[in-house]
């Protein structure tokens, strides 16, 4: 699965809505997507059914939309954690966004996710991201985790 991916590093946000409107701007910004708003609705009603904020610093929030024009990731490395109702109650540093277009929902959506999950599982995968200070660095994590 080939997938497209944006990684901004050093990021000052404030909070998890600053987060998903940057998401929703660099989604329009690369191609990713075609309505800012839309994106947005959509990373914020996935929120609502229940937090993407895993354990040790991580969130994957995630959307699905007619407005996606294809599936991508937008990576996020914050300089300073935020609150995000995480699993651990740890405050947020580093943000794998999925996005997904709608007529992919139950394929694509899913065995992604999936993978994403997987790798924050991993402890090893984990120090990996967090000590990258590279995009190219932080995209060869993932490649090595995620892409089959």
């Amino acid at each position: 699965m080939k997938i497209d991916q944006k990684v901004l590093l050093n990021i000052d946000l404030k909070s998890q809505q600053e987060v998903f409107t940057l998401i929703a701007e660099e989604a329009v910004k690369e191609g990713y997507g075609n309505d800012k708003e839309a994106i947005l609705v959509g990373l914020k009603n996935r929120e609502l059914e229940g937090t993407t904020g895993m354990m040790d610093g991580f969130a994957i929030p995630h959307a699905k939309s007619k407005s996606i024009l294809k599936s991508s990731l937008i990576i996020l490395k914050l300089n300073k954690g935020i609150e995000w109702d995480s699993m651990d109650g740890k405050k947020i540093e580093f943000v794998i966004s999925l996005l997904i277009p709608e007529e992919e929902k139950g394929t694509s959506h899913l065995k992604l996710l999936s993978k994403v999950a997987r790798l924050l599982m991993r402890e090893d995968a984990k120090n990996d991201l967090k000590q990258a200070m590279t995009e190219i660095e932080i995209e060869n994590v993932l490649n090595k985790y995620i892409v089959d």
